[in-house]
């Protein structure tokens, strides 16, 4: 891989992470008022993910190249999407929940599609432990999503 070919696919995870640094915030302001661990959880997924997207554009500026500072097209969609199911249904904690899941759903595709390619060890490394930083956000909202959903049936 050219450093360039390095520098595109990191500049797409930071697309991926900032993606989920605003869904994860539009989730935490659309969580009901009384889940107030639920709201928080979010308002800390947003955070690592910011976390994330700033490792990755420090990596892009040491390969001399200029990191990408937003987010997707296609994840500004789904947070309107977001919004607009959030008014449809009351901000439902599961409906915000379930939209949760398929961003970090697109996050994973995004991550495992980065570590297809032969990118340097250094690099590689960060990028798969991201990976397992996504991998256990997808599994915990799914969990929560669950928990919620069992709730509601009860």
């Amino acid at each position: 891989m050219t450093n360039d070919d390095v520098i595109s696919v990191l500049n797409d995870l930071i697309q991926t992470s900032k993606d989920g640094e605003e869904g994860f915030r539009t989730c935490a302001e659309d969580a009901s008022q009384r889940d107030v661990q639920l709201k928080m959880m979010f308002q800390d997924r947003s955070r690592s993910c910011a976390a994330a997207a700033s490792e990755l554009q420090e990596l892009v500026r040491a390969l001399g190249g200029d990191p990408s500072n937003h987010g997707t097209v296609s994840g500004s969609m789904h947070r309107q999407w977001l919004n607009i199911k959030s008014l449809i249904t009351g901000k439902d904690d599961e409906a915000v929940l379930n939209e949760c899941e398929r961003g970090e759903d697109a996050a994973l595709k995004s991550y495992r599609e980065a570590l297809q390619k032969d990118l340097p060890a250094n690099i590689r490394m960060v990028v798969e432990r991201q990976y397992q930083g996504v991998l256990a956000n997808h599994d915990r909202i799914k969990a929560l999503r669950d928990q919620v959903r069992m709730h509601n049936v009860a």
